[in-house]
Parts: C-alpha cells; structure tokens; sequence
C-alpha cells in the first residue's frame, strides 16, 4: 500500500475536500479491497463519523445582501488572487480594519471563502490569498490531491512574500483602516500566519487555528502581535509543541490567548468535513471575533 498517499487522502478527507463517497473510493485504489479501505477509516475513527448541522447564522452564503464578495488580482510577483468580502453597508465609505484569511494546503477553497464573508459580516474587510497564484491559481487544479500537491510545491519564502503583497496593498485600500490588519489562517495556513507574525510588525492580531508550531520554536519571540491558539485536544502533531511555544511567549512577556477543545481533533472548525465539531467550532468562532473586536477595532 502506498501508505504516504493514503495519509494524504486522509488529510484531504478530514478537511473537507473530499466527500465520503470520494475517500473510500480512493481508498479502494489504494488497499485493493472496500474491506481494506474500511479498516483504514476505522484506525482513524472516521468510519462512522457524521457531521453536525452546522449551527444558524454560522455560514454566509454568497448572495448574502449583508456581503459584498468578489475575486480580485493583485500584483507581487506575478499576478495575486484573491477573495475579498465587505460589509455591504457602507463598503466604499466608511474604512475598516482588514483580516487577511490564509487557506489550508488545498488552495482558495469554498470553506475559506465563507470564512472570509463570515469576517465581513462581523464588520471587517476579509480577504483570502490564494497561496497558488504563482502555479495559476486554485481554479486551475481540478481536485483536492492536485491543489495539495501544487502547494506543496510552493516555498515558505514565497508564501510569505504572497501573503505580505497582499497585506500592504489591502491597507491601502481607502476602504481599510490601514493600521488595523489581523490575520487568522487554519491548518498549514495557521502555520502561514505563525510564519508571517515572526516576519512583520504590521500586524495587530494574529489567529492560529491548530497550524504546525514555527521550526525552531523560539522564533515566536519575535511575534508582536496578540496572538490567539485555537487548538484541539486530539490533535497531537499540534498540540505536542505547545508547552515549548507557551514557554517561549511567556518568557517574552508576549500578549497571547490559548485554548484547547477536549475531545475534538484536527480541522474542528471546518463545517465541510467530518471532524466538524459545531460546540467547540461556534465557541472558537465567537472567541476569535472578541479577540479580533479587542484588538483591531
């Protein structure tokens, strides 16, 4: 068995990318057998896994007359995508402190769109870089596994580029309260927003949602911003560091906020997938938008 595939396929599945129908099908191609492929789920307690109804006013729907959401190019090396969403009331006149969303390892997703609409309903301009704009862009991959394995292709460097360019143009926006950028990433994308809080002083709220803890630790010294961890219990390969991370912020005398969900494991927050947990995700929502009100308003 191709077992680095199948841990892929796992990762996909559990972020959403891939349905149940989808996973076992790729898992048969994997074992050779549905028996095969069962018993894989069941070592990762996915196979009798339902997904919650998402709880009400969580989701923004596209045609939310509250939001105002296009895709737009930006200019860094190359062109930039990305997703941004207002407020529709007062989108043109009245500036707002911006919150740029970093994606997960499979691209500018539907899921991250609506967090980043989810951001602008609370009274922020959102906005998604998409970190494959060098390779074309999200669209330009047909699956999960392709958009997986175009960012893996992708450089700590120039993600951190990417995610700069795309931070100092939308501050310029007359729209945007120049001074007041938050940034809030999930998964790979919470490590992004580790990466980019260790590179600038630009920022004045830094969410992390269960992201992979900086290599070598002691670089959250140099954070500046507050910073909030959103983290599930279950989770070990994120959760494992965080004694040292802790250790080093308070060392640092730095501004932080830790919380860890008993009983939940990796990707609780995202609503399209089937470790979707609605308690620990609602809750970790409204406490991320205190956060944010605290700081950027």
């Amino acid at each position: 068995m191709d077992n680095d595939r199948i841990a892929s396929l796992i990762h996909l599945y559990e972020d959403g990318a891939l349905n149940r129908r989808d996973i076992i099908r790729k898992l048969i191609g994997c074992t050779g057998s549905l028996t095969a492929a069962m018993a894989v789920l069941e070592s990762t307690g996915l196979a009798q896994t339902t997904t919650a109804a998402c709880a009400g006013d969580v989701r923004v729907a596209e045609n939310d007359p509250a939001v105002y959401g296009e895709m737009l190019t930006l200019y860094g090396s190359g062109p930039l995508y990305a997703y941004q969403a207002r407020p529709s009331v007062d989108s043109f006149t009245q500036a707002r402190p911006a919150v740029l969303v970093v994606h997960e390892n499979q691209g500018l997703t539907s899921y991250i769109k609506d967090v980043t609409r989810r951001i602008a309903k609370a009274g922020y301009v959102g906005i998604a870089v998409d970190l494959l704009s060098r390779q074309g862009g999200t669209g330009q991959f047909p699956t999960a596994e392709t958009a997986m394995a175009a960012y893996n292709r992708t450089t700590q460097e120039e993600r951190r580029a990417d995610m700069l360019s795309t931070l100092f143009t939308i501050r310029e926006q007359p729209y945007v309260i120049r001074d007041k950028l938050g940034a809030i990433g999930f998964c790979a994308g919470g490590g992004n927003v580790y990466d980019l809080a260790i590179n600038t002083d630009q920022l004045s709220a830094a969410v992390v949602y269960y992201g992979p803890a900086p290599n070598p630790v002691d670089q959250v010294s140099k954070i500046t911003a507050p910073l909030l961890g959103i983290y599930p219990e279950l989770d070990r390969g994120t959760t494992g560091p965080l004694s040292s991370v802790l250790s080093t912020l308070v060392a640092g005398n730095k501004r932080y906020s830790l919380h860890i969900y008993e009983n939940t494991n990796h990707a609780f927050h995202n609503d399209t997938g089937p470790r979707y947990d609605a308690g620990a995700a609602c809750d970790a929502w409204s406490k991320t938008l205190v956060f944010l009100n605290e700081h950027l308003r």
